[in-house]
């Protein structure tokens, strides 16, 4: 069967742009075949697309398929492990058919979630940083930066399911702000653009924030800091004001300084999870959804394959809300 793919065409080095993709065709066979329906778009593989990829995971090298998370259809199995028409995920990246070994592939339960799409959300990540990482319960004044993304838009509304007494966000324009406010159920939300982001956190959380979910860095992180109650605890995740630039400075070193004199616990962790972090997701996740107290929200591009480099560069620029996916046409 003949397919096509996107490749990575050179490693990116500042600012991705669409000379970093090209669309190849090739031939796919093995034991399984699936059809991709939803192709999964995230900032993590921007990191991925650099030759000094800083994060513990093989970077794609020019002339490789971009290896990002995709949800399909099997059309062809040879394996008793799966049959035509089961619904899998896996990384096999950004092409319109993929085959291989049965064991690459995981099998998801069509019934579990409204939409096939719901499956590459980036909640686990949201979960295990909210739940596991920083431990959010009852009475914690929460501040997520970057409440409009893929992660954030489902951390904040984590910590509020979680008991959270208030929940702040942060966004890149006002109409993001307000609808962080009014369909994700955020108690407080502001444009990062409209003047100093200690002052909006000293407006909007007068007596301090207990916990910070950092996508962000840069200014946010350091007005959280002057914002942060005596031992509040800070989950990073992530920092994109600096990861589009390139440079050895994308993950810069937080300061960890003025953190230590306010007794401030910095806790880093890792996008990648366990099988028991995936699962707690996947049950806390069809639980909330079940009981109305939680909005997936997302973006779904319809296109075809060469739609999906364009797709990405615009999630980079902040053009979506929410997770973002494409389908495939």
């Amino acid at each position: 069967m003949i397919t096509r793919e996107i490749r990575l065409a050179a490693h990116v080095t500042g600012e991705p742009g669409p000379d970093h993709f090209t669309t190849a065709e090739t031939e796919v066979d093995g034991e399984v075949i699936v059809r991709t329906d939803y192709a999964g778009l995230a900032a993590t593989y921007l990191e991925l697309m650099r030759a000094d990829c800083r994060i513990p995971v093989p970077a794609w090298q020019p002339g490789d398929r971009v290896g990002a998370a995709v949800v399909g259809t099997v059309v062809r199995s040879d394996s008793p492990d799966l049959t035509v028409g089961d619904l899998v995920q896996s990384m096999t990246g950004w092409s319109e058919y993929s085959a291989g070994p049965a064991a690459q592939y995981v099998k998801l339960d069509r019934g579990l979630f409204p939409d096939p799409s719901y499956h590459l959300g980036q909640g686990v990540t949201a979960y295990h940083g909210v739940a596991d990482v920083a431990a959010v319960g009852e009475g914690d004044v929460v501040f997520v930066s970057g409440a409009a993304g893929g992660v954030g838009s489902l951390a904040g509304q984590i910590a509020r399911c979680r008991g959270a007494a208030r929940v702040i966000g942060s966004a890149g324009s006002r109409a993001k702000a307000a609808y962080l406010v009014d369909e994700l159920g955020y108690d407080a939300a502001f444009d990062y653009h409209d003047g100093p982001v200690a002052d909006r956190l000293r407006e909007l959380a007068p007596e301090g924030i207990t916990v910070f979910f950092d996508t962000v860095g840069g200014e946010q992180y350091r007005a959280a800091v002057q914002a942060a109650r005596p031992g509040a605890r800070f989950a990073l995740c992530g920092s994109l004001s600096h990861q589009l630039g390139g440079g050895a400075d994308r993950f810069p070193e937080p300061d960890r300084t003025a953190a230590e004199a306010k007794g401030v616990e910095l806790l880093p962790f890792s996008c990648h999870h366990t099988p028991q972090q995936v699962a707690a997701w996947r049950e806390h996740f069809a639980r909330w959804l079940g009981e109305d107290r939680f909005v997936f929200p997302q973006t779904v591009v319809e296109g075809g394959i060469e739609e999906v480099p364009g797709a990405f560069l615009s999630m980079l620029k902040g053009a979506y809300r929410g997770n973002v996916a494409v389908r495939l046409a």
